[in-house]
């Protein structure tokens, strides 16, 4: 889905006008150099346009963007593309020394690092149609600092195959049917373990759908809230798939283990992000999507998944704020975020852009985009890393049964208490 395709969608989004001309929002413009850009304005952006960008996307932006510099002939932007692992000391050095781009690629869980280097975004920048949580993370106090460029979020898969074995004709719809159906496939279908559950680095993180599916907040104001019942009933219920055996405590957590086990059927049902798509592709082969499909995650209270991906933010030392928010506001509309979709894979973070062929046309594909509807993001805190590593450290001990969840969750909140939520 790269190459000619992505530009022959371009090219249909700049005939059909696709030049910023901000229809319906203020008409006013800047000069596109000011530091200080409250509002975007209608004027074609103009001069240099300094970006960093990470990973894939650093390397496929500066071809993408040739098509907003057809659209704004007198603008130039210039693509710098960073290793993710030298990221964020190179952002920190940059803001230190006063050397830092127009705009850059903006992790959400950096968001709090950096929120105060960030320049408002303008009035006029339309963020309505985003998704809840993906824009949850651009908010820092009572300021906007970034636009949700793209968003990534978890659903549960499973191989159909398997699950008819075991007397399933569907995807499980509540909490109680996933653990049923997880036992079944052990039971009916084969498999060693009825389902995959995050362990190692970044558990916490990629189960927080059970606790945000059980009605609880991991924070409530400036606290952290995170041994309330009922965060102590999710997590029992997560422990409950390890003390019963549905589960592997001792997973293989080394790249492509869960891929591999999802294709030979040790264990049918894991909960991951869209690009697990392609990696199964590349195990199972090109028609092993005909064995599993995608659903949206089991409910309590509500089917409620974990929202990340990137933002959009432009420096409070840009010299071309105005400009930069203009590159900005066109990275964010649906046609153009469609293209991006088939340029890099990457879920759009603007709503309508589910609508655009490139994605309606994807019955699997429209799962993640009915989750994301629901999904909600991790707080907007410098504290997030600490504490996640400390609930990492929580969960291992209730996959190894050494203590309860009610226990553990207590000396979480402790710990998460004496680091602090800034």
């Amino acid at each position: 889905m790269k190459g000619t395709s992505a530009r022959s969608a371009l090219a249909i989004v700049l005939t059909a006008g696709l030049a910023l001309s901000a229809c319906g929002r203020a008409e006013e413009a800047d000069s596109g150099t000011s530091a200080a850009a409250s509002t975007i304005g209608s004027d074609p952006a103009t001069g240099e346009i300094t970006i960093w960008a990470m990973g894939t996307e650093g390397e496929l932006l500066p071809k993408f963007v040739e098509e907003f510099e057809k659209a704004n002939p007198d603008a130039d932007v210039e693509v710098t593309a960073i290793p993710w692992d030298s990221a964020h000391n190179k952002i920190q050095t940059a803001i230190a020394g006063g050397n830092s781009p127009d705009m850059a690629m903006m992790g959400t869980t950096w968001m709090a690092d950096f929120a105060d280097d960030f320049a408002t975004v303008p009035t006029d920048l339309d963020t309505s149609g985003f998704f809840p949580g993906a824009l949850s993370t651009t908010e820092s106090g009572e300021r906007k600092v970034g636009m949700p460029w793209y968003v990534d979020t978890r659903v549960l898969y499973y191989r159909t195959d398997l699950a008819e074995k075991a007397g399933w004709n569907q995807a499980p719809a509540t909490w109680e049917e996933l653990q049923q159906m997880a036992k079944d496939m052990q039971a009916k279908a084969g498999a060693e373990f009825g389902i995959r559950l995050p362990a190692g680095p970044d558990a916490f993180q990629g189960t927080l759908w059970m606790p945000w599916s059980n009605g609880a907040e991991i924070t409530s104001g400036d606290e952290w809230t995170l041994d309330t019942p009922e965060m102590v009933e999710a997590y029992e219920y997560y422990q409950s798939f390890f003390t019963g055996k549905i589960a592997d405590a001792n997973a293989d957590v080394s790249a492509g283990a869960q891929e591999n086990s999802f294709v030979d059927g040790s264990t049918p049902m894991l909960i991951d992000g869209p690009f697990m798509r392609g990696s199964l592709a590349t195990v199972g082969g090109d028609d092993f999507d005909e064995k599993y499909a995608v659903a949206s995650l089991p409910a309590r209270d509500s089917s409620t998944s974990f929202s990340g991906g990137a933002n959009l933010v432009v420096f409070e030392d840009s010299k071309n704020a105005g400009s930069a928010w203009k590159l900005a506001q066109w990275l964010g509309q649906a046609d153009t975020q469609a293209a991006w979709f088939q340029a890099s894979g990457d879920l759009p973070s603007v709503q309508a852009a589910w609508d655009e062929k490139e994605l309606a046309d994807d019955e699997d594909l429209q799962v993640f985009g009915t989750q994301l509807e629901t999904a909600k993001a991790q707080p907007v805190s410098t504290s997030w890393v600490q504490v996640g590593a400390a609930a990492d450290q929580a969960l291992e001990q209730m996959r190894r049964e050494s203590v309860s969840a009610a226990d553990a969750l207590k000396d979480l909140q402790n710990k998460a208490d004496s680091i602090g939520l800034d």
